[in-house]
């Protein structure tokens, strides 16, 4: 019988002096609203009934002081500017803290299944956070998986303390990054390392549908009132950005916004659907996610690591299985910009690195 798993989702309220706290159904409603333009339709989505629905956006915008949601005959219903910012300030925090919370997730589960005495295997993953790696505890059926998130570099870092079975990390196609090569050798040993190839991605500039700023290339970042978020020092996105931006002869000073971060690329992708920038850099499925326009710059290739004589466990040499199936496959393909083609290959750490 599979075992109970756990899902944690973070969440947030608004409390007024006098207590009142926010529903999170408003949430789902607002969604809803900016999804479908019309109540009616909003409320079934949101599985609540067309009363329910308008007694709370009246109920929240006496909270507020503000309508929350402007309906008009014959044009339906479409987010105030307060609804908005309501509705992409969740999503935000739900971008933010989804890896922290996924991580927290794992190592409950994992004493789950102690508990419960379940004797299926057991496989360690650090891995820096993706969408493909998100789909990992879906499809890892019959395998007990520990996964964590982390940087590149905190993950190839961990496999060489054996804290993890197999670690993930990310090289671009194509564009050479001296320093990030020259500290993934000092990890990474030939002999006793192997790749696992995992899937390919489109890192791109992400955008506002329709590109009401004309931006199209790295060299565009620099014009004046374009604004600008980023990916945290020490991620493989920043690091390839970083990369970009000297190729291109680019000064990164003269991007504006360019010290700003957020931790994931679905935050940067809310970042912006939210208004508060007008470009970011990350993978297509981000931009698909939040209704935003993409630019493709390069592909990527998402690999693992492992030992060599890892290779042998029953625990990776099922997780290679898995991510070879049809089923791993299927819902890669549902992930805009990626491809898996190459998923479960067994390749020699040298060739790769020195692509």
């Amino acid at each position: 019988m599979p075992g109970k798993r756990i899902h944690i989702d973070p969440t947030w309220s608004f409390r007024d002096e006098a207590g009142n706290t926010l529903d999170p159904q408003l949430f789902r409603l607002l969604a809803a609203i900016n999804q479908h333009k019309k109540l009616t339709a909003a409320s079934e989505s949101a599985g609540i009934s067309y009363r329910h629905a308008w007694n709370m956006l009246n109920k929240w915008a006496d909270f507020f002081g503000a309508q929350l949601v402007k309906l008009e005959k014959g044009r339906g219903a479409t987010l105030t500017p307060l609804g908005d910012k309501l509705l992409w300030a969740e999503q935000r925090v739900m971008a933010r803290f989804q890896p922290q919370m996924a991580n927290l997730a794992s190592e409950l589960n994992v004493e789950i299944q102690k508990a419960l005495v379940n004797l299926t295997p057991l496989l360690r993953i650090q891995a820096s956070h993706g969408y493909a790696v998100a789909l990992l505890p879906d499809v890892c059926e019959g395998l007990q998986l520990d996964l964590q998130y982390s940087s590149p570099l905190e993950a190839l870092t961990a496999l060489n303390r054996d804290a993890c079975d197999i670690a993930g990390f990310h090289m671009p196609a194509g564009v050479v990054i001296p320093s990030l090569i020259e500290r993934y050798q000092q990890l990474l040993k030939p002999r006793s390392h192997k790749v696992i190839r995992f899937i390919s991605r489109q890192q791109g500039l992400m955008i506002k549908k329709d590109n009401p700023l004309n931006i199209h290339s790295i060299q565009d970042l620099t014009h004046e009132g374009i604004r600008f978020i980023n990916r945290q020092e020490d991620s493989g996105t920043r690091a390839l950005l970083d990369q970009l931006v000297k190729n291109e002869g680019v000064c990164a000073d003269n991007i504006e916004g360019y010290n700003n971060r957020e931790f994931t690329h679905s935050a940067v992708a809310a970042y912006i659907a939210a208004g508060m920038a007008d470009v970011g850099f990350g993978v297509e499925q981000a931009a698909y996610q939040f209704g935003l326009g993409f630019i493709p710059i390069c592909s990527e290739d998402y690999v693992f690591v492992c030992h060599q004589k890892s290779l042998q466990k029953a625990s990776v040499s099922q997780f290679i299985e898995i991510i070879k199936s049809d089923l791993f496959h299927n819902e890669v393909q549902n992930l805009a910009g990626y491809k898996s083609e190459l998923s479960g290959k067994i390749e020699d750490i040298t060739g790769f690195i020195k692509r």
